[in-house]
């Protein structure tokens, strides 16, 4: 428990709307000060004060990354307690809160991007983080193609564990998290199929969250890896998809891929929640959030 004199520190510490919003950046994932004022629109040296004084107050600690010192949330009780329920009570879909994380995530040098990192993968992984509000127990991810989104599940989950479909996939995935400091185990998938029982198996344990890496693969495999999928999931688990598709397919196809996508989801027995495209890079990803289906019908939604 924390004492008076800690509590009106912290109180003090976080009670102005720059360093309230590096708490919230920092508990993403770790960033540097450039990240961070490229992130507020402030200089660094501005944005160094204000660190100094949430780091001197026990809110936030310093770690290097090779030549980089970046700042994350103190991870010791009872300081991470407090900043952690002063941050549930900010909306994660506040516009300032989600304009920052998605200036954070476009900076020249994220913690998690590596060198190389494309508009795409930034935008993919912005919006996983977005949607995975609260820290998910355990997360299974189906495909590693994009290490972005195997390092934000990896950061927000408690077990995170990762089917790789290639031993080339597999060791990109693990150079990522040796490199970034992350714990995620990499399950070498057992054959062609993106998710098999076999898979599930070695994989193991149940998980609240399943996040499925573009199912590249012809209708009746996509289906059966929904239904795997499905099955994984208890009924109040959730599901991420995200998935290409190709530009201007209104002339060449008969259903159009957002209703194409609702349909393989109600099909295995899920309730789509949300699906939002992508374009970045000259490619387009639909992202869509589902649950179990519990009876009854959901409507979907876009946006």
């Amino acid at each position: 428990m924390a004492t008076s004199q800690n509590l009106l520190l912290w109180l003090r510490s976080a009670a102005e709307a720059t360093r309230l919003r590096l708490l919230a950046l920092c508990a993403e994932r770790d960033l540097s000060v450039s990240d961070l004022a490229e992130a507020l629109g402030q200089s660094e040296p501005r944005v160094s004060r204000h660190l100094r004084i949430l780091t001197e107050a026990g809110l936030l600690e310093r770690i290097r990354h090779g030549q980089w010192v970046h700042y994350r949330l103190a991870r010791e009780a009872p300081a991470a307690q407090f900043t952690l329920g002063l941050l549930g009570q900010w909306d994660r879909s506040d516009p300032a809160r989600l304009q920052d994380l998605r200036r954070a995530s476009g900076s020249s040098a994220p913690a998690s991007a590596g060198p190389g990192v494309s508009r795409l993968g930034r935008e993919l992984r912005a919006v996983l983080e977005t949607e995975l509000a609260e820290q998910p127990r355990s997360v299974l991810l189906v495909g590693v193609g994009h290490l972005e989104l195997l390092a934000s599940a990896a950061r927000r989950a408690r077990q995170c564990v990762a089917i790789a479909h290639s031993r080339r996939a597999a060791q990109a995935a693990r150079a990522l998290l040796e490199r970034e400091r992350l714990a995620c185990r990499i399950v070498p998938a057992s054959g062609g199929e993106w998710l098999s029982e076999a898979d599930l198996e070695r994989a193991g344990g149940d998980f609240e969250a399943v996040i499925l890496d573009h199912l590249a693969a012809a209708e009746p495999v996509k289906q059966a890896v929904l239904a795997a999928a499905r099955a994984a999931l208890p009924s109040e688990g959730r599901l991420w998809l995200f998935e290409r598709y190709p530009a201007a397919t209104a002339e060449r196809v008969v259903e159009h891929p957002i209703a194409q996508l609702r349909r393989r989801l109600a099909e295995a027995g899920l309730e789509c929640q949300r699906i939002r495209p992508i374009e970045a890079d000259g490619q387009h990803v639909l992202v869509a959030s589902a649950a179990p289906a519990h009876g009854g019908v959901t409507l979907s939604r876009t946006g």
